[in-house]
């Protein structure tokens, strides 16, 4: 059920985030709780989640914002929506997800495993689930639409669906970010192991970083030792052990299960921040 705001017309929903327009061609971005796992939004919403996850992506632009510009207009927003949402000037987006990896997990290792490649990148021999890579990589994917999968690209396709010029600068971004950020969230006691990206062109023809930044959504954040996981890998674990299928309608999350996965954003948020949530 999306709200009902004066000045605001909805446009559509996504997976977890409701955009509305103005009559200036502005944008609210309002972040549900919602939670999806493998393409699937999950029935069981994580209380709060949104407004965390619109709090550490704003953390993450203010500091990033010399790495590139984005897409923030304001965080002065309606009332209904406080916290959970951010105005933001329209961009035409690129139509792949910019990921840069430092450590092998997720789809990366399942590639690893079959062909030693993450999206066609030869990486050495011997490494396993967890490895330090021996310098990040660009691993774009495409932009599924609801319901549909995300596929890992090389940058070969990446070039073919973008063009090259714009391939090699989203590449280049997208390193450069994920190396400010990796670093930084260290000196917190964070390895940040990968990341998500979503770029595009605002209206004077500029390249701006869009949707969110650097969120227990977006991005693996493990504990420096144990590789414990302050993100949605946590979710995605339980419902593989489950015995979903991963074609049929997901189970709801049990009552513990959405309250680990609070206190595994709320630890991120912290550790990050500074900030109590």
């Amino acid at each position: 059920m999306t709200a009902v705001l004066t000045g605001w017309k909805h446009l559509r929903s996504g997976k977890v985030r409701d955009l509305y327009i103005n009559e200036s061609d502005e944008l609210l971005i309002v972040a549900s709780d919602r939670i999806s796992a493998f393409d699937y939004i999950l029935p069981t919403p994580i209380p709060n989640k949104g407004k965390l996850l619109t709090q550490l992506s704003l953390f993450w632009f203010d500091l990033l914002k010399e790495v590139v510009p984005n897409h923030i207009v304001s965080a002065d927003v309606p009332a209904e929506v406080a916290g959970r949402a951010v105005i933001v000037k329209p961009l035409i987006m690129f139509p792949v997800e910019c990921v840069a990896r430092g450590y092998l997990a997720g789809s990366g290792w399942v590639e690893y495993q079959k062909s030693q490649t993450v999206c066609g990148i030869k990486l050495p021999a011997g490494l396993t689930d967890g490895s330090k890579l021996p310098q990040p990589i660009f691993t774009p994917a495409t932009k599924a639409e609801d319901g549909e999968h995300d596929e890992n690209i090389t940058y070969e396709k990446c070039e073919e669906i973008i063009g090259k010029q714009a391939a090699e600068i989203l590449k280049k971004l997208t390193l450069a970010l994920y190396s400010k950020a990796h670093d930084y969230a260290a000196t917190k006691g964070i390895i940040l192991a990968d990341t998500k990206f979503e770029f595009g062109i605002d209206p004077s023809g500029m390249i701006c970083l869009g949707d969110e930044a650097l969120t227990p959504d977006s991005s693996r954040f493990w504990e420096p030792d144990t590789h414990f996981s302050y993100d949605k890998q946590f979710v995605r674990d339980w419902l593989l052990n489950s015995g979903w299928d991963r074609n049929s309608n997901p189970p709801p999350l049990p009552d513990d299960i959405v309250a680990k996965t609070q206190e595994r954003y709320a630890s991120a948020f912290e550790l990050i921040t500074g900030r109590k949530f």
